[in-house]
């Protein structure tokens, strides 16, 4: 019994690409039926490769949320779209997220120019279908089909979950047969402090808007569970000048205030305990350009040093 099953059950990697602000966030998160990925709608917020697991009778699915490709500025950026370019080697299919609403722009090209040399397949997503009436999906599937060759197509909802059952169906079909690597309830491969960093990093980026775009970076210093079972964390808010932690701390600390209170939120529901935060802000001058900084924020690997 123990092969049969084995032969039936699938198990593998899907890179989910796509230019900023698509909904590839959105899609894995809802998919996993939790918060792993970070939200914003500034573009290239998710800066490490976090791996989000779908476990399903039939399949275990690893998703791996990428850094977006773009055309790099600092060496954060650097770093970003290499790990990203290094995935799309990896992985058994890939998800190029597109904007229903949106037309085909520079971004679109410059990520399909990078597909090509993959040599993996492709299953085109068009999200934000809630957004625009039924028949406007078929120009933008077939201005997409027209530039490239695609494995599948599939139209989709990430917000109103709507046809997600589909793209699922249709991106099993790309997968090898194989056994559960990860446990039933595994949904990430990051560690706690990881996830609860991105977490409070997440409300900076949603509270600050512009005033405070990429400058900054979140660790967590110290996690420990106390007696009664609640958990103290510490965590470091970094930015690169001291005008930014004016704007973070804000008047009389009520930006920091409200920024730990959101976040606090979100990471009671990971940790499922009662949580005391405490938010500390410092500066690191121009810490995206400078190499040694960024191996302590854990970018980058030992060919950038």
């Amino acid at each position: 019994m123990d092969n049969l099953s084995n032969k039936q059950h699938k198990s593998g990697f899907i890179a989910v690409i796509g230019r900023p602000n698509v909904g590839k966030s959105t899609l894995i998160n809802t998919l996993i039926g939790q918060k792993i990925a970070i939200m914003s709608d500034k573009p290239q917020t998710t800066r490490n490769r976090i791996l989000c697991i779908l476990t399903e009778p039939d399949a275990q699915i690893v998703f791996l949320d990428t850094p977006g490709i773009h055309k790099p500025k600092h060496k954060l950026g650097e770093y970003m779209v290499k790990s990203a370019e290094g995935t799309l080697k990896e992985v058994d299919a890939i998800f190029f997220v597109v904007d229903a609403t949106e037309k085909m722009g520079p971004g679109e090209y410059y990520i399909l120019e990078r597909l090509q040399a993959t040599h993996r397949p492709v299953i085109l997503v068009v999200n934000k279908l809630d957004l625009i009436e039924k028949e406007q999906a078929l120009p933008i599937i077939s201005y997409y089909t027209e530039k490239y060759q695609f494995a599948g197509v599939v139209p989709i909802s990430a917000k109103e979950e709507t046809n997600l059952d589909g793209l699922l169906a249709e991106a099993k079909k790309y997968l090898p047969e194989g056994p559960q690597y990860y446990p039933d309830d595994m949904v990430t491969d990051q560690p706690e402090r990881l996830i609860v960093a991105e977490l409070i990093r997440e409300k900076v980026l949603h509270l600050t808007r512009d005033e405070v775009p990429h400058a900054i970076a979140v660790e967590t210093d110290e996690m420990t569970t106390r007696p009664n079972d609640d958990v103290y964390i510490r965590a470091t808010i970094f930015v690169e000048r001291d005008s930014q932690k004016g704007i973070i701390i804000g008047a009389k600390g009520a930006m920091l205030k409200e920024i730990g209170g959101l976040a606090r939120t979100d990471i009671e529901t990971l940790l499922g305990s009662r949580v005391f935060l405490d938010l500390w802000v410092k500066v690191k001058k121009d810490w995206r350009n400078r190499t040694g900084v960024l191996h302590n924020f854990g970018f980058g690997g030992k060919d950038n040093a």
